[in-house]
């Protein structure tokens, strides 16, 4: 059998239907906690780290640009998402949608790839949570030990003393570790934890909003493009490309959602509304954001600012001083603190979601072990792949810059966005007759410019990222003929 053999539709619903009647996940997941996952994943480490650094070294004020262009990217490959997982209602996300409509070869490839963006994706914002939790320690007048906050050979400026060179991260192994624990208890009680955690900062973005307005600037936004310094990706249109690509991350996680479909009571109905509900909040507030950040404070000011947000509330406060807003908005500096820690503690909690339920459905086709397949009977939850994933997770944290990992994290989004874009148009030519109660309008019109934007943003990013990626990729093509291609499922079923 071909190794770009595919996997029927009916089939695989009739595999989840056999899991389901034998202790394997379970439906608890309505509409509003589809959202609420969505907005949880997609508010975080983008806009309270990643968007200052990306208008300092990239764009400029022009991150308003890049964030619409980001934004639209995000809406053509979430309205692919959109009618995958109202058609194919399963746990996989795009692993599964490649399976059933690009052949095992290519779902292999995307499932592999999906672990640089749920796995190193939780990575990255265990890094953005030290970074706040430092910060919010110096604010309360505590010293977190500089050596023990950042990744090894980081050098980092301490107060009153000579730089400190860091050996490791141990905030990011810490919350880490609570996340792992968490969703090994059930997806139920992991859902209610990040909707309550989605709440309070989704109130502190709206209060940075509405209090920062107060105190912009106007001379900050001037240039609003700065001038190419002659290097692509620094200022000028091609600093706009190149943050759009950056703050991709930002965006990421309205697919997370299409992972727990499996678990949704609705999913036909429901997970689109989950996957483009989410994203519309938040696109209306990652702008609203990035404008008032860039308003705030010179762009310049927050490169490697491990809290970005925090500097432009504190430009903010320094502006209200002598006025009746002073004491407020020296509060505001530690409310936004914690909101931040908050907001990628919810981050974390759905990322480190969706990589296990990758891993359960790449095991129940073969091309995983089983022990990534394992569902605990109490919890119905997969209990060993999540204990490897917290490992990974806390490893890649504990050990990595986090520009190193942003990146990585993007490229590996674009290019399932880039799959999952060709994959529509596949399966409306092979399957016309599918039932699709979502249906992405304009096909082929929309998916192939969805497929080619994501792979311009890929060109975008440094070719250091492409080299880790083609190592990643080539590493795991070895795995699949060592492992996947005698172990699968679909090729060892008889004739």
């Amino acid at each position: 059998m071909s190794i770009f053999a595919t996997k029927s539709i009916e089939q695989i619903s009739l595999e989840q239907l056999g899991a389901e009647g034998t202790g394997g996940l379970r439906r608890v997941l309505g509409p509003s906690q589809l959202i609420m996952l969505g907005v949880g994943a997609i508010i975080g480490t983008g806009i309270f780290v990643l968007t200052g650094q990306a208008a300092a070294a990239n764009a400029g004020p022009a991150i308003v640009i890049s964030m619409v262009l980001a934004g639209l990217t995000s809406v053509l490959a979430a309205l692919c998402y959109s009618e995958f997982a109202a058609s194919v209602p399963v746990a996989g996300s795009a692993y599964t949608y490649a399976y059933a409509t690009l052949g095992e070869f290519v779902a292999w490839v995307i499932g592999w790839d999906l672990i640089l963006e749920y796995a190193l994706g939780a990575a990255t914002v265990a890094v953005g949570w030290s970074g706040n939790l430092v910060t919010l320690l110096g604010q309360l007048g505590y010293t977190f030990p500089a050596a023990l906050s950042a990744a090894p050979g980081t050098v980092i400026a301490v107060a009153g003393g000579d730089p400190v060179t860091a050996v490791f991260n141990l905030p990011a192994v810490i919350i880490t570790a609570l996340v792992t624990c968490l969703l090994m208890f059930g997806v139920k009680e992991s859902v209610s934890v990040n909707s309550a955690i989605v709440g309070i900062k989704v109130a502190v973005v709206l209060i940075v909003i509405g209090a920062g307005a107060m105190f912009i600037d106007p001379a900050n936004w001037h240039p609003f493009i700065p001038e190419n310094t002659g290097r692509f990706g620094e200022y000028g249109w091609s600093g706009i490309l190149r943050g759009a690509a950056v703050i991709f991350f930002a965006y990421i996680g309205f697919d997370a959602v299409s992972t727990s479909a499996q678990e949704a009571r609705n999913p036909q109905r429901d997970m689109p509304r989950g996957i483009l509900g989410s994203l519309a909040v938040c696109t209306i507030l990652y702008v609203l954001v990035s404008a008032v950040m860039v308003g705030l404070v010179p762009y310049k000011a927050m490169l490697n600012e491990p809290a970005p947000l925090v500097v432009a509330i504190q430009a903010a406060a320094d502006r209200a001083a002598g006025t009746p807003w002073q004491t407020p908005m020296a509060a505001l500096k530690i409310l936004v603190t914690v909101g931040a820690l908050a907001g990628l503690s919810s981050v974390m909690v759905v990322m480190m979601l969706a990589q296990p339920r990758i891993f359960l459905a790449m095991s129940k086709d073969g091309l995983m072990p089983r022990w990534a397949g394992k569902v605990h009977p109490r919890f119905h939850t997969p209990h060993v792949s999540t204990i490897v994933t917290g490992v990974v997770v806390a490893i890649a944290a504990g050990l990595t810059p986090i520009g190193t990992l942003g990146n990585l994290v993007s490229i590996g989004t674009l290019m399932a966005f880039v799959i999952v874009s060709i994959g529509i148009v596949v399966l409306r030519r092979t399957r016309p007759d599918l039932p699709r109660p979502f249906r992405m309008p304009m096909v082929p019109l929309l998916p192939i410019p969805s497929a080619i934007v994501s792979f311009l943003l890929m060109l975008s990013l440094p070719w250091s990222t492409w080299q880790r990626l083609i190592l990643w990729m080539a590493i795991g093509i070895a795995f699949y003929f060592a492992y996947g291609y005698r172990k699968s499922v679909l090729r060892n079923r008889p004739a």
